[in-house]
């Protein structure tokens, strides 16, 4: 049996694996398994980038997950969603800095510093 493209995912079914991800991803953050996490960094982007493929920018639903439970598929909906939901995502991620829930809310401050300073503009 062949594993299904992200091509053959619903936008529901994209936004359940990047949730899937990001939480295997804060695992392996935690667990100091640095060759899975970037692997997993890898996939995230893949189903980020088909969601933008779809018609109309379907990164928007990720917004869905910005009440998740865990940090880490928090902060990634959050990042994902900047150029699609700015005003929203920025929200998120002040949040999530000022939480002081490490290493997720150092992440966030970060993003919010290069955002600011004009280094990371999202698209």
């Amino acid at each position: 049996m062949r594993r299904r493209g992200l091509e053959d995912m619903t936008v529901a079914d994209l936004v359940a694996r990047f949730a899937e991800i990001c939480l295997a991803q804060d695992d392996a953050l935690l667990g100091g398994e640095i060759a899975k996490f970037n692997r997993l960094f890898g996939e995230m982007g893949g189903v980020a980038t088909e969601l933008k493929r779809r018609d109309g920018d379907q990164r928007r639903a990720l917004m869905a997950l910005y009440d998740h439970p865990n940090m880490q598929v928090r902060l990634k909906a959050a990042k994902h969603t900047l150029a699609v939901a700015p005003v929203e995502a920025r929200q998120q991620l002040e949040a999530i800095a000022s939480s002081r829930w490490y290493p997720q809310a150092g992440e966030a401050g970060m993003c919010l510093w290069n955002l600011d300073r004009g280094v990371f503009k999202p698209n």
